[in-house]
């Protein structure tokens, strides 16, 4: 796949699997803070050299916030060392908002394949946690976003007024009440909004 998108003159950043057999081709000498070393490199291995039969680049970069060693493989060689560790690192939090999502919006799969059907799907969520946080603000309700969008989700039909609904309404486990992980949109603290 890798060779594929480099065919179509498009980059990638990828990390690198421990056990991958290359051979050094050329070094960069000097190389930024936290850039241990930046490498082309030649796939060696039958397999490899065949999948993928051109020249790579491996940037070895120390994070000191996690305090370990990350490889990665990428095929832009016009970028510095410090901008590959920078694309991963934004990679990684595109997948953390996708996890976010999964957890918080409760999508469990998408119904649509097209670029427009996921877009509006995300976008249905994200107003609907938006509103049930606003709703649970401005009620100044004790309990958990999760807590509160279960009980609407419960009783959409419902014409009991929004105050009563939860007055009658108790959860059983209320371990579910104060999540410490959830992020609220109205807390300026929360770094994860």
């Amino acid at each position: 796949m890798l060779y594929k998108i480099h065919q179509i003159e498009a980059f990638f950043v990828v990390r690198a699997k421990k056990n991958l057999q290359y051979k050094s081709i050329k070094w960069r000498r000097r190389v930024p803070k936290n850039v241990l070393s930046d490498v082309m490199i030649e796939l060696t291995g039958f397999y490899p050299s065949q999948y993928y039969p051109g020249t790579l680049r491996l940037v070895r970069y120390w994070d000191e916030e996690q305090e370990r060693e990350f490889v990665f493989l990428t095929n832009a060689m016009h970028i510095s060392a410090l901008h590959v560790a920078e694309l991963y690192k934004n990679r990684w939090q595109i997948e953390l908002f996708f996890k976010w999502l999964k957890q918080h919006l409760k999508i469990k799969k998408f119904w649509g394949t097209t670029e427009n059907a996921v877009r509006i799907q995300i976008y249905v969520a994200i107003c609907t946690y938006c509103l049930v946080a606003i709703v649970q603000k401005d009620i100044q309700l004790d309990r958990s976003t999760y807590e509160v969008l279960q009980i609407l989700s419960m009783s959409l039909t419902d014409k009991t007024h929004l105050r009563d609904l939860f007055e009658r309404t108790k959860f059983q486990n209320d371990k579910d009440r104060f999540r410490l992980n959830e992020p609220s949109l109205f807390d300026c603290n929360t770094s994860q909004v």
